[in-house]
């Protein structure tokens, strides 16, 4: 530890030494406690400074009467061995005629040094109803806090995404010690997605002119699914408040009553616009925004029986949930699987962005060369307020190697055309013109040992009729184990109602939520009274099943839960319904 270690502290000593001045900084306000009242209210005003002063010198109040003040009040505390000090200069002023008056600055010596305040302007009008003398602590919190919602547009286009942000404003004046969300908006008529606020800060703000403290409550994106207008139901909180009182305590600090208040954001009307009809593409299928489409392959060259992926994805800014994208039309002899959907997409306050895709697994049967035609895709761009329409390339897929296709069929007819019967060569055998058919004994079935074995049969299935016997007791004593068997018939029903009804959201959800209540009393061995999603969230846990799995689960009970309120599009039902499928098989590997 020598001369060079001591230097090397240096700059940790000058941050120190700048943070601590800048933490002592010297201030001083004045504070009115209203800029607007009636000529038979009062004004109150506090000259405040955190180091201690003298020779304070107060204004002229023209316009004004002094009630009573200076009134003189010092708050001095440690904490964390960060000490914090306030001094504050109180007076209570009576109007003396209407008008706009300016409290000019007030001055005070700390430190040898002159510091003025700031010059305010009050408003005084003709005689309130009720003067601030006689307001309640209940009066003085609904003129102090508000809750607004703020929604980015209010007249926009189907499906066009918009976002509405709750805060809540706090005057100076009055403290927030704690609130609660009474009642939730349930946005019918929209897809809604909310963002999650992560930690809630608090900044200065305007509020109707006057400054406000505000906190950030709740966010949420909306997509209208209907057209016309459309009210978003209010955010209801109960809000703890600390109202300051005219009353002090010894040490001179304003004592402060507590009261609880109910506030909401009003409802908010939404006039959606309908997609215009003019210049509408024949394939629209209802995706608005900006995007940009494209039709690719994994490979162009392969051989017979193997596979390659035909990518069919669109990427940009808009409703990406909420649109199935456009099939591709394939050679009949291209042997096409269902398409694994894919989406990678963040929802944000500006809405969604991202990608997603629908993913063909191919595989062809002969050689030859087999052309995927171009594709359109069409979208509705709300910027431009015009239809765009995006054409895909045409791809040509070469198979080098394997049979040929014997039926003549050409390679790039459609998959709805019709093709040739193939014949293998021996559908047309000559047939023999004389059978030389002979008549034969009728009694020789009664010699035979034909005859013989029928007889023996009856006592050959005695002992089969045993064993059958004691199978289907055991199986009727097994209780638990018909639950099981009967429930899990159920489930299958059920997923199996769901997939006729996918498209139609009310009953597609119920029919969802009861196979997946159903296969789960059948696993869990539990009754349908017992269910819960934190029930079934314990159980699950007990079982040791994955997290991944469970949360799956629960995701699609809510999923099932937020249909009767919220719109799902078709998409969102085939993914559920795909999910609903996998998390089953999951559960069934690890119960």
């Amino acid at each position: 530890m020598g001369f060079k270690y001591y230097i090397s502290l240096l700059p940790l000593l000058f941050i120190a030494l700048t943070m601590g001045a800048q933490d002592n900084a010297v201030t001083f306000e004045a504070n009115l406690s209203k800029e607007k009242l009636g000529i038979n209210e009062r004004l109150r005003i506090e000259f405040t400074m955190n180091r201690d002063g003298d020779d304070f010198s107060p204004p002229d109040f023209d316009g004004f009467r002094v009630i009573s003040g200076p009134l003189q009040a010092i708050s001095s505390s440690w904490v964390n061995g960060v000490r914090s000090y306030s001094k504050t200069y109180s007076y209570t002023l009576a109007p003396t005629g209407r008008g706009k008056f300016t409290i000019k600055q007030a001055s005070i010596v700390i430190d040898g040094k002159v510091y003025k305040s700031l010059a305010k302007t009050v408003e005084v009008t003709a005689a309130v109803e009720k003067p601030n003398d006689d307001m309640t602590v209940d009066d003085y919190a609904d003129n102090n806090l508000h809750l607004v919602a703020e929604v980015s547009k209010t007249n926009p286009y189907l499906n066009e995404e918009i976002s509405v942000v709750y805060k809540l404003y706090v005057s100076p004046s009055i403290r927030v010690s704690n609130y609660r969300p009474l009642d939730n908006p349930k946005y019918n008529n929209f897809w809604s997605q909310d963002i999650p606020v992560q930690r809630l800060n608090t900044e200065n703000g305007t509020y109707k002119g006057k400054a406000y403290r505000y906190v950030v409550l709740k966010r949420v994106v909306l997509f209208p699914q209907k057209s016309g207008k459309l009210d978003i139901e209010p955010l209801s909180l109960d809000v703890t408040v600390d109202v300051p009182t005219n009353k002090r305590d010894f040490f001179g600090g304003r004592i402060y009553s507590q009261t609880n208040k109910t506030v909401s954001a009003g409802n908010r009307t939404i006039n959606v616009k309908a997609l215009p009809t003019a210049g509408k593409p024949t394939d629209f299928g209802g995706a608005v925004g900006e995007f940009d489409f494209s039709v690719t392959t994994s490979k162009t060259h392969l051989n017979a029986s193997e596979s390659l992926q035909a990518i069919v994805e669109v990427r940009g800014k808009g409703n990406l949930k909420l649109f199935q994208l456009p099939t591709p039309e394939l050679p009949s002899s291209l042997e096409v699987y269902d398409p694994e959907h894919n989406e990678n997409v963040r929802t944000t306050l500006s809405g969604m962005q991202g990608k997603v895709s629908d993913s063909y697994t191919i595989v062809p049967s002969f050689k030859g060369k087999y052309p995927v035609p171009s594709i359109s895709f069409s979208y509705f761009n709300p910027k431009s307020e015009t239809y765009h329409t995006i054409n895909s390339e045409e791809i040509m897929i070469n198979v080098i190697e394997g049979p040929a296709n014997s039926s003549g069929t050409m390679a790039n007819n459609p998959i709805n055309s019709k093709q040739r019967v193939v014949t293998t060569g021996n559908q047309f055998n000559f047939i023999k013109l004389n059978p030389e058919l002979t008549a034969k004994n009728s009694d020789y079935f009664f010699s035979s040992k034909y005859f013989y074995l029928w007889w023996l049969l009856p006592l050959a299935l005695i002992p089969l009729a045993i064993i059958f016997r004691k199978k289907r007791e055991a199986i009727a004593s097994d209780v638990e184990g018909n639950k099981i068997k009967k429930a899990n018939k159920l489930a299958r029903k059920y997923l199996s109602e769901a997939k006729k009804t996918l498209g139609k959201k009310d009953a597609f959800y119920i029919a969802l939520e009861k196979a997946l209540h159903n296969y789960l009393k059948a696993k869990l061995k539990i009754e349908t009274s017992e269910f819960s999603k934190d029930k079934i969230a314990s159980l699950l846990t007990e079982k040791e099943v994955e997290v991944e799995t469970k949360e799956g689960f629960i995701g699609l009970l809510k999923n099932c839960e937020m249909a009767r309120y919220s719109p799902f599009s078709d998409v969102q039902m085939h993914q559920d319904y795909d999910k609903a499928s996998e998390v089953i098989s999951n559960l069934d590997k690890q119960l």
